[in-house]
């Protein structure tokens, strides 16, 4: 490991990015403590800490999560990377529905390049309506937005424009780092979200003799729980594919064996971070009714408690396949196959040679999916018994979105290594 990255700094490119990377995530993070203009401090401190500490329970402790706690004082990127991640699930599902939009996914880069540009028109509207949803919450609890003499209105217009402006610059922190960094920007921001609330997770559950026990607990299970998650990565399942000999000229090309590599876990921790900004959303569209009790309701069931673990569960095995057919096409692959002489021992090229491995992929997808969501809903089911943060803070979906934005890290920079003829960290 410590030689795969004294190698990585030896080559300047690598070592280039990996500094963009970390000086971007630095900016992020500086950006998450800068409180919006005309914000009173104190009043949003007590409003989450003190008084009106029940705010900050269901709904808006998940909308606080996910920003990094940066919610919490209404800082510059109060919005956090959920605008940007809510727009990519709604462009990617419509692609499924709405001919226009598939068919420029089907246009490679040109195409690519005219959805990433929609998903940044809608980023852009749902951060506004979010801005707009938090000023009035807030203002519902009776935290006072003016001062200097100027009208409350210029203050509001500001502290709207602040919060929309910090959400599109998130978003193109996060596009810099996947352009000319390491690793995926989007993922990378919500790692360093995950972690900006490690250290005060650590000491709120550690203030008396259980805590200190349960906080070894939590450790311990975690340092289990990794080895299973690097597995389920990792894993893959490998279908034999056999090519036919054919003459080609004077040479004779094909006759070797040689596999197609599926993985377990073909979708990642998308299906985790998709579920939880489905559930994430009504929670946004519960800050523009703050005075109605049943929405309320409605935004901290969905946020927590039984409901939310059903739905959890449900909508990441969903998504597990759902992404996975979008980044995996078994017609795609066997008609790949076919034209370049390949074919599976036992299996007729064509639609039959599909159907085996749309039925192989659906056989692994589940079990992962499972994997998925158990990771996700066990930790909220014992911080519901047990109310210690440390398992709020860095329980299984948390652990699982870290060790796989790690491992995708790694990948890269292994890449980048095997370029220059360098060992890795994996040999």
């Amino acid at each position: 490991m410590l030689t795969g990255l004294k190698n990585a700094f030896r080559i300047q490119e690598l070592r280039g990015k990996i500094l963009f990377t970390i000086a971007m995530l630095v900016l992020y993070r500086i950006g998450a403590h800068i409180p919006v203009p005309g914000v009173p401090f104190q009043g949003m401190v007590d409003l989450f800490q003190g008084a009106g500490a029940s705010v900050a329970s269901g709904a808006m402790a998940l909308l606080n999560l996910f920003s990094g706690g940066a919610l919490s004082y209404v800082s510059v990127f109060s919005l956090g990377i959920m605008p940007y991640i809510t727009s990519s699930i709604i462009l990617q599902m419509l692609q499924s529905v709405v001919p226009s939009l598939s068919a420029l996914a089907r246009e490679g880069e040109a195409g690519q390049r005219k959805i990433t540009q929609y998903t940044r028109y809608l980023t852009l509207g749902l951060a506004i309506l979010n801005a707009i949803g938090y000023l009035f919450l807030f203002k519902s609890f009776g935290i006072s937005f003016a001062g200097a003499g100027a009208p409350e209105v210029v203050f509001d217009i500001m502290i709207v424009g602040t919060l929309v402006a910090g959400a599109m610059l998130i978003m193109w922190i996060g596009e810099l780092i996947t352009q000319r960094g390491i690793g995926n920007g989007m993922s990378l921001i919500i790692f360093a979200n995950i972690m900006a609330g490690l250290p005060q997770a650590i000491f709120s559950s550690v203030t008396d003799t259980a805590g200190i026990i349960m906080t070894v607990i939590v450790f311990a299970v975690i340092i289990a729980v990794i080895p299973l998650i690097v597995f389920l990565e990792r894993g893959q399942r490998r279908i034999p594919v056999q090519y036919a000999k054919r003459v080609v000229g004077r040479r004779i090309m094909g006759g070797q064996s040689t596999y197609l590599p599926i993985k377990v876990n073909t979708a990642g921790v998308v299906p985790i971070i998709f579920a939880s900004a489905i559930l994430y959303f009504p929670a946004q569209l519960a800050v523009f009714f703050p005075g109605i009790g049943w929405v309320q309701a409605v935004a901290n069931a969905l946020s927590s408690g039984w409901i939310n673990w059903i739905l959890n569960v449900g909508l990441i095995v969903f998504f597990a396949y759902f992404y996975t057919s979008m980044v995996f096409n078994p017609d795609d692959t066997a008609d790949n196959l076919k034209k370049q002489g390949g074919f599976i021992p036992g299996v007729r090229p064509g639609k039959a040679t599909a159907a085996y491995i749309k039925n192989a992929l659906n056989k692994i997808t589940l079990p992962s999916a499972i994997f998925l969501a158990l990771i996700a809903i066990v930790p909220s089911i014992v911080f519901s018994f047990t109310g210690n943060q440390l398992i709020q803070a860095f329980g299984g979906t948390s652990v699982l979105i870290m060790v796989g934005v790690v491992l995708d890290t790694i990948s890269k920079v292994e890449s980048q290594l095997k370029m220059y003829d360098y060992d890795g960290f994996f040999k």
